[in-house]
């Protein structure tokens, strides 16, 4: 008999389990088929631009059983990808041996996709006995070289680390990720947009490559936590760092655009000019937000459930007391969800971020609006 493990089909440009797109062109609503664990506040770094930097502490708490975790999951019927994010979820070898492997194993068990985010500065050790486990493991990269690592992964430090351990941590990131590459994992390497990557774009996604991950993941800065006194780029400032980025890339790297703030809708020519270019270019994809639309977040300490790990929308329930779907059913009732949910088949586009509407969009009625193009 054929597992449920072996009947999946390969992550590619064509196949992004992830999408909230295919669930909702194909079944005509939002269903969860993704759940999202956080499970640890504490992380090596302080970077600057984290997004959930206000909740890393320096003692970890104690986290739910994972057979508790594991029987709301059983609950969820469609469930289709499962995410595991921090803090940096490997830093502490307690919850990687009692919530991530036993996760990781009933995830595969059950042939459910899986990522974990990490930021690969650990020893290699410390990932070789689980990583044959996961389909994705994602990772950060927005740096030229280790200075600016140094400035960027302790901007909000208490103390700031020598020069000579940034620089082997700057290195063991390179080099883990070329050994794992190699080894056959699949890494996504995200960079955010802002004013200081932006004119580097190209050179990073370089680097990204001569590392071997097979995808480069581009978002924009999310201003939350620590990144909330940032800098912002502007939607065109955006688009320009994108079309250069378009211009001056590996064709063999499959580039993903998240929580992209561009829309088919948009009066301008140049945002539909661009987006009919995302969708015709090989090996260019733009996924549409998870958060909310396909998936909630867990957190395996106290139980609560929101719609991002990153959002400033209050907890929506709790697994203690609530199951996964009857949460994610009231949150589709939410006004929040009513104002942004908005589907446009043609275009292929299901509305933006929470974050992304309020930074950039916070007048705009998208459900007042029409996609101007088709793809």
């Amino acid at each position: 008999m054929t597992s449920f493990a072996e009947r999946k089909k390969p992550i590619s440009p064509e196949w992004d389990p992830w999408d909230a797109w295919y669930t909702r062109s194909k079944e005509g609503r939002y269903r969860l088929t993704s759940v999202e664990f956080t499970v640890t506040n504490l992380c090596n770094l302080r970077c600057e631009h984290c997004a959930v930097g206000e909740a890393l502490v320096e003692k970890e708490g104690v986290s739910l059983p994972v057979e508790q975790l594991i029987r709301q999951l059983e609950k969820v019927e469609d469930l289709q990808t499962l995410s595991i994010t921090g803090g940096e979820p490997i830093v502490n070898r307690h919850v990687v041996d009692n919530t991530i492997r036993p996760l990781l194993q009933y995830a595969k068990q059950r042939g459910i996709y899986t990522q974990l985010n990490s930021n690969l500065t650990l020893p290699l050790s410390r990932y070789e006995d689980w990583i044959e486990d996961i389909d994705v493991l994602h990772i950060s990269y927005n740096y030229r070289d280790e200075a600016d690592f140094q400035r960027m992964a302790f901007a909000n430090a208490n103390h700031q680390p020598s020069a000579t351990l940034t620089n082997r941590l700057f290195q063991r990131l390179k080099d883990n990720a070329i050994v794992l590459s190699k080894a056959g994992v699949f890494i996504s390497a995200e960079t955010f947009l802002s004013p200081f990557t932006a004119p580097h774009l190209p050179h990073m996604h370089k680097e990204i490559a001569e590392m071997g991950c097979k995808r480069h993941e581009v978002h924009p800065l999310y201003p939350s936590d620590f990144a909330k006194g940032m800098k912002l780029l502007s939607v065109d400032e955006y688009k320009a760092a994108i079309e250069n980025l378009l211009n001056d890339r590996d064709p063999a790297i499959w580039i993903l655009f998240g929580t992209l703030p561009i829309y088919p809708c948009s009066h301008h020519q140049s945002d539909q000019d661009l987006w009919l270019r995302l969708f015709h270019e090989p090996n260019i994809t733009v996924r549409q937000d998870p958060d909310g639309r396909n998936r909630l977040n867990i957190n395996a300490f106290t139980g609560d459930v929101i719609v991002t790990d990153f959002a400033d929308v209050p907890p929506l329930g709790n697994i203690k007391t609530d199951s996964l779907t009857t949460i994610f059913d009231l949150w589709l009732d939410h006004p929040l969800a009513k104002k942004y949910h908005c589907y446009c088949p043609k275009a292929h586009c299901t509305g933006p971020n929470l974050l992304v509407a309020n930074t950039y969009y916070q007048d705009v009625d998208f459900q007042a609006r029409k996609a101007h193009i088709s793809v």
